[in-house]
């Protein structure tokens, strides 16, 4: 399937698994639909499995976006304690497209957990809450790994949730990093276990050899090593005057905290001239992308000039890394994209480009792992191979024949597409975006200031009860005792206003979650429902404590 083929699928709203061999333009798809969806105005969520995966779209983790963190699991008391933030029920009840990268290393688990929780956050028993979702990846990745006390990790296609999505496959087909035809024969037979001794030898035909570059070949590792302290080690035997480049950065510090630890650049990147280093992002004007290498033949005050590879030479002008939701930047470092390349792990190294590497597949401990080695180079030429084992050409049997069955749906899917009428997609395609999009009266309407919290105070004036109120304006309660609260605060309501919400709550039940709140000897802000809730017997809800704190007189 071609990439406008797969843009045309996103856009009809279908639940999608966006998948194809390495450097097929995956990301870059991701990134062309979720331009179209800001230009319009709709709230994506952007996410990954890792957060080297989430920095390259400015997303986020899905175990942060989600709320769930490193839970294993959900009980009841979680799910109140997750109802009790805001803004998680703000950013679910906005989101209508959810994007999570790199779901070969999402364990199946979460992801059922993800769409437990959409689910209760958006109120709809469909799944995901009814977002559209999009899942994207390549199981011929690397695959989930489980840390201690973690259930079993399987992939994400085992999950509940995969089943219920009806997902629409789009196996995209076009090679847009490789295009020495040799390897790309090399790395087709992996994927498809059909290697050959005529094949192989393209391989052992590079053992040994030197890259055809001036610039030695990054080390690629396959376990996990400290390859900070190999280039520090390397830099340090470079004579001359070392120059530093520091970070910038802007948003909230936990945000700030979390790009910190997913972006390959350094919060202090330290380089002197004949430096070995890699472009660790891409850049919009196509002078490089991630993982093109080069030497910086100047420093200054200012910014490095790196030569590349390929002879071009580049002022590595610093640049932003963003988190971004409904359309805002919440978080931003801006550095130098640059960090020293003598050594890279291969975890590391997801997402990039490599001109040139070096890598010893003799230490390859599990299946699939010397596909995606030799995945990073553009080609050939550029590999310096140093040994081979039994396991790194090997693929898991199990991902063989589901890739198989993929491909074959993916060319339905894209056989059914050719025979839709151009008009009636575009059609259908604009009935989807109206669906999704705020733009129109529903926009109009938001800008009024004070909007929808006059709308909640004509209800309340009415008498409707809180669940009722969620309902007609599908928004949770949770929203709703937030926008009493805020009326109340400014005197806008005041308490014989909403005196019939009382009713809501047993009296019995009510004198005993105030006297709880008394207990503290302060009223509490929203963070102290926690507190409250632990003082009480187990079968009372956030949903009561929170209600019942609107009557504490103030």
């Amino acid at each position: 399937m071609t990439q406008k083929e797969a843009l045309d699928i996103l856009k009809l709203g279908h639940n999608v698994y966006l998948t194809g061999s390495a450097g097929s333009g995956k990301t870059y798809l991701l990134n062309e639909y979720i331009k179209y969806l800001k230009e319009h105005d709709v709230v994506v969520a952007i996410t990954a499995s890792t957060g080297i995966a989430a920095s390259h779209m400015n997303g986020v983790t899905i175990h942060s976006w989600s709320g769930l963190g490193v839970r294993s699991s959900l009980s009841p008391y979680d799910l109140e304690a997750m109802e009790e933030k805001r803004y998680l029920w703000d950013r679910f009840q906005k989101t209508k497209v959810l994007i999570i990268d790199e779901i070969s290393m999402l364990h199946h688990y979460r992801l059922d957990l993800v769409d437990q929780v959409t689910r209760f956050f958006k109120r709809a028993d469909v799944p995901f809450g009814g977002m559209q979702v999009i899942l994207c990846g390549d199981f011929f990745q690397l695959p989930p790994v489980s840390r201690n006390n973690e259930p079993p990790a399987h992939f994400a296609y085992h999950s509940d949730s995969w089943k219920g999505l009806d997902l629409k496959v789009c196996y995209l087909t076009e090679s847009h990093r490789h295009n020495d035809q040799n390897f790309l024969s090399v790395l087709n037979a992996i994927r498809q276990n059909t290697l050959t001794a005529h094949i192989i030898s393209h391989l052992t035909g590079r053992f040994n050899k030197e890259p055809a570059y001036e610039i030695r070949p990054t080390k690629l590792y396959t376990h996990n090593i400290d390859v900070d302290a190999i280039n520090q080690a390397e830099l340090e035997k470079i004579e001359g005057v070392p120059f530093r480049y520091g970070m910038t950065e802007e948003g909230r510090p936990p945000l700030v905290a979390a790009l910190k630890s997913s972006c390959l650049a350094h919060e202090t990147l330290t380089l002197k001239r004949g430096a070995q280093v890699m472009f660790v992002k891409n850049d919009p004007e196509g002078k490089y992308v991630n993982g093109t290498l080069g030497t910086v033949i100047e420093c200054n005050r200012e910014y490095p000039v790196v030569k590349t590879v390929r002879g071009d030479k580049i002022r590595a002008e610093p640049v932003e890394w963003r988190i971004e939701e409904e359309g805002k930047v919440k978080a931003k470092i801006k550095q130098v994209p640059l960090r020293l390349a003598w050594a890279i792990t291969i975890h590391k190294s997801q997402g990039m480009t490599l001109d040139a590497a070096e890598i010893d597949l003799s230490k390859s401990f599990e299946k699939g792992m010397g596909y995606v080695a030799l995945s990073r180079v553009k080609s050939l030429d550029g590999l310096k191979l140093l040994g081979l084992n039994d396991n790194a050409l090997e693929i898991n049997e199990e991902i063989l024949m589901f890739d198989e069955d993929l491909q074959v749906e993916s060319e339905r899917i894209a056989e059914a597409l050719s025979k839709l009428d151009p008009k009636e997609k575009e059609e259908l395609q604009q009935k989807f975006l109206a669906h999704i999009s705020p733009r129109g009266k529903e926009k109009k309407q938001k800008k009024v200031k004070g909007g929808t919290y006059l709308e909640t105070k004509r209800m309340i004036l009415e008498k409707m009860s809180v669940k009722d109120i969620a309902a007609a304006r599908k928004l949770g309660q949770e929203t709703i005792v937030g926008h009493v609260e805020k009326l109340l605060l400014e005197g806008s309501l005041s308490l014989s206003d909403i005196e019939y919400l009382k009713s809501a709550i047993p009296p019995d039940r009510l004198a005993t979650i105030l006297a709880a709140f008394h207990k503290l000897k302060k009223i509490p802000e929203g963070h102290y429902l926690g507190s409250v809730k632990t003082m009480l017997p187990p079968d009372y809800t956030f949903q009561e404590i929170r209600l019942a704190r609107l009557f504490i007189k103030k």
